[in-house]
């Protein structure tokens, strides 16, 4: 037999009793999705357990068994652990079967693994802005209360969100907190909000003039991408000679990407995009970086390799399958629990720090100096 474990988990239920809740959880309401089988017929088992050094549950099946361990089944496991372990734990969601072997009989031998990361999601609130932003360390971006994301390893950033979803106030938080980690460029079609923000902080800037075309305008923005290739490809030629050069970080930061890419000659739109794309595949190693916020992220606002490359994913505003399709094609995000209200969603950290499963967000509140 395994050794129990009676450590305490939140201050709530032990590793024994927690498995005991899950499994009267599953057994009242997995149903027909396991053909009414239940631990009492010896169907399954629940084990708390970590994977890989990441917290979570395994659900092991006996085989053979009168149900699938499929996808439907997966599904139907995490609705209903969800929300009984809410807010005890947040259970990360899968977007395939996360099976592990065991090493038992052959009747026990593989299992389903649901991790989690314990607590929910808390917002950040930030009493001044540019004081916070000042005493951050080097190349750390907080994002929630337990979420940092390590500057040196995001290749690119994506904000979707609809109109009213707190987009440009998330995006005003990260450009003060990324103007003290790096250079900033700020591309604003709209002459908004990132504009007012970049002209206060004395960083340059490029929007619309009245007297000049919209095509007039994504020439410039071309020209303004090609200095920064130019930029990566100097820095490649230093990294030739001395591996350990290290740069300093340079952020493109554009809003509103379909008001810049729809409407505009093919030719100007064909050098665009591509600029975009070769940025985001040289541009890691170089320490330079696209920040991208759009309402949607699909084919008409940028090119499939540039939001492959894309590493931080962040969608606000409501979340549905078709709301998430772009950004994250392979998530069903149906029993992911979202709090309400501005500035909430998703996000996906993908890199070797933060579990691949999306986590709800929380936008941090900020308060900048003189009460904004």
């Amino acid at each position: 037999m395994r050794e129990e474990k009676v450590e305490e988990i939140q201050g709530f239920l032990n590793t024994r009793e927690l498995e005991a809740y899950l499994t009267q959880a599953l057994n009242m309401a997995l149903g027909s999705d396991a053909d009414g089988e239940t631990s009492y017929t010896n169907a399954f088992e629940i084990r708390v357990t970590k994977v890989d050094d990441t917290e979570g549950f395994l659900f092991i099946p006996r085989l053979p068994a009168n149900y699938r361990v499929d996808r439907q089944l997966m599904e139907a496991i995490y609705a209903i652990a969800s929300i009984v372990l809410y807010p005890q734990y947040t259970l990360l969601k899968q977007n395939n079967l996360y099976l592990v072997p065991l090493n038992e009989d052959i009747h026990t031998a593989r299992a389903l693994f649901f991790p989690w990361k314990k607590g929910i999601s808390k917002r950040l609130v930030i009493t001044d802005l540019a004081s916070f932003a000042s005493k951050q360390t080097s190349q750390q971006l907080p994002i929630m209360d337990n979420v940092i994301v390590n500057l040196n390893k995001v290749v690119g950033i994506a904000i979707a969100g609809n109109s009213g979803s707190g987009k440009s106030y998330f995006l005003t938080y990260l450009l003060e907190m990324l103007s003290e980690q790096g250079k900033l460029i700020v591309i604003d079609p709209k002459m908004d909000t990132p504009s007012r923000w970049a002209k206060g902080a004395g960083i340059k800037t490029l929007f619309p003039a009245s007297n000049r075309s919209k095509a007039d305008f994504v020439s410039q923005v071309n020209e303004e991408l090609s200095n920064a290739l130019n930029i990566v490809y100097e820095r490649q030629r230093e990294l030739y000679n001395n591996s350990n050069k290290d740069f300093e970080h340079y952020y493109i930061v554009i809003d509103e990407l379909l008001a810049l890419s729809e409407g505009i000659n093919k030719a100007i739109k064909d050098a665009f995009f591509s600029l975009l794309s070769q940025i985001a595949l040289l541009g890691r190693a170089t320490h330079v970086h696209l920040v991208l916020c759009s309402q949607r992220f699909d084919n008409t606002a940028i090119p499939l390799s540039v939001r492959e490359q894309l590493n931080v994913l962040i969608q606000l505003g409501n979340i549905s399958k078709r709301t998430t399709q772009f950004l994250f094609p392979d998530l069903d995000p149906s029993n992911i629990v979202i709090p309400l209200g501005k500035g909430t969603g998703l996000i996906q950290v993908i890199d070797s720090e933060h579990p691949y499963q999306v986590l709800p967000l929380l936008c941090p509140t900020y308060y900048l100096k003189g009460g904004g």
